[in-house]
C-alpha cells in the first residue's frame, strides 16, 4: 500500500499502479461474483466489473421494471441474469447491492445461500454496523468485506466510460479465508475505483450518513434554497437568482475546486469575490457547526438508522417519495433550474 501525506496525516492507500486491473483478475480468476440488486449500486459496478474481464452474474426479482433494465443492458436471463435465489447459489461472492431496506428483508435467503467460504461484500456498512435494528449478522465461516464508491453507481459507470475512475473505501469485517484483503482490493479495482482508502465498517456508515444528509445533499440542498428565496424576496429574477445560486457553482466554481482546490478556486475569481469569500467563510462554518453536531450524533446513536428502516420499509414509500420529490422538483426554484438547463449551449 502506497503511504500518502493528506494535509499532515499519513495514510496508506492502494492506487491502481500497485495493484493493476491483471492482478485483480487473477486473484478472482476462480470466483463467481454474482451482483444482488440492479438499483443504485449494482448497474455500474456489475457492468464495469463485466468490462473489465470477470465473471459477473446479476440476480434480480424477475418481475421488476430492474429486470428489464438488466436485458437492456446485456444480461442474459438464465446465463447471465437470474433471479436473487438462483443468483445466490450460483455466486462464490455475493454483492449484496440491494437498498438497505431490501437487505434487511433478503437477509434470510442470502444468509442461507451463504455456505462456507463464499464471501459476502456490501457497499454499505449500514447493515452489518446496525445488526441489532436489522438483524443482519454474517456466519463466521465467510469472507465479510466492503467496497463503498465515493459516488452515486451513475457516477462511477460514466468516469469508468471515460478512462477515469470514483475513488472508493475498503473494509474487512471478517477475514475467513485469511485471503479478505487480496479480494476485497481486486474488487474495488475491478468495479472501477480511482483509489481505495481503507476504513471499517462503522466508520463508513458514520461518514456516509453524515455526508449524505451533511454538504453532498441535505446541507446543499437547504444552503441553496436558502439564498435563492432571499434573493428572490429582494426582488431579483428568478433567472438571476438561479443563476447567482447554483448554475455558477454546478457549471464553473464546483470544476475549479475539483481541479486544484478551493484556495486555487479563489486565486481564479475576481478580487471582489476573493475577499468576500474569505471574510464570509468562517461565519457560515461557525453557524452550521452545531448542526453538523447535531447530524452526528444523531447517525452515532442509531437515530438516523431507525428512521430509515422505519420509513423505507412501508409499502407506500415510493409513492410518499414521489411526492416528495414532486413538491422539490415544482418549486420555483428548480423550475428556472430546468428553463436554465434549456437554454445552456449545448442543448440549444
Amino acid at each position: 500500500m502506497a503511504k500518502i501525506n493528506f494535509g499532515g496525516t499519513e495514510e496508506s492507500v492502494v492506487t491502481r499502479e500497485e495493484f493493476p486491473l491483471e492482478q485483480a483478475r487473477e486473484v478472482l480468476k476462480n470466483e463467481t461474483i454474482a451482483v444482488l440488486g440492479y438499483g443504485v449500486q449494482g448497474p455500474g459496478q456489475a457492468l464495469n466489473l463485466r468490462d473489465n474481464g470477470f465473471n459477473v452474474i446479476v440476480g434480480q426479482r424477475k418481475d421488476s421494471k430492474t429486470w428489464e433494465k438488466a436485458v437492456n443492458d446485456g444480461w442474459v436471463p438464465g446465463e447471465t441474469l437470474f433471479e436473487l435465489e438462483e443468483a445466490c447459489e450460483r455466486g462464490t461472492i455475493l454483492q449484496f447491492l440491494l437498498s438497505d431496506a431490501g437487505q434487511i428483508a433478503a437477509w434470510p435467503m442470502v444468509k442461507n445461500a451463504l455456505k462456507p467460504g463464499k464471501t459476502l461484500y456490501f457497499s454499505h456498512g449500514f447493515g452489518v454496523t446496525f445488526k441489532e435494528r436489522t438483524g443482519i449478522v454474517p456466519p463466521t465461516d465467510v469472507d465479510v468485506i466492503l467496497v463503498a464508491p465515493k459516488g452515486s453507481g451513475t457516477s462511477l459507470r460514466r468516469m469508468f466510460l471515460e478512462g477515469k475512475g470514483l475513488n472508493s473505501s475498503f473494509a474487512i469485517f471478517q477475514d475467513a479465508s485469511g485471503k479478505a484483503r487480496e479480494k476485497v482490493v481486486a474488487l474495488g479495482i475491478g468495479v472501477g475505483s480511482g483509489y481505495l482508502f481503507e476504513t471499517d465498517f462503522k466508520k463508513e456508515v458514520f461518514s456516509d450518513l453524515t455526508g449524505e444528509r451533511g454538504t453532498l445533499m441535505g446541507a446543499l440542498a437547504g444552503i441553496l434554497e436558502a439564498q435563492y428565496n432571499l434573493l428572490r424576496k429582494k426582488g431579483h429574477s428568478p433567472s438571476e437568482s438561479f443563476n447567482e445560486t447554483v448554475e455558477e457553482l454546478t457549471e464553473s466554481l464546483i470544476l475549479l475546486v475539483a481541479e486544484n482546490g478551493m484556495d486555487w478556486m479563489y486565486a481564479n475569481c475576481s478580487t471582489t469575490a476573493q475577499r468576500g469569500a474569505l471574510d464570509w467563510k468562517d461565519k457560515f462554518r461557525d453557524a452550521v457547526a452545531p448542526v453538523f453536531e447535531e447530524l452526528y450524533e444523531s447517525v452515532a446513536t442509531g437515530n438516523e438508522a431507525q428512521r430509515s428502516i422505519d420509513t423505507n420499509s412501508q409499502p407506500d414509500y415510493r409513492e410518499k417519495l414521489d411526492a416528495e420529490l414532486k413538491e422539490l422538483r415544482d418549486s420555483e426554484m428548480w423550475q428556472a433550474g430546468a428553463q436554465v438547463r434549456k437554454l445552456r449551449p449545448q442543448n440549444n
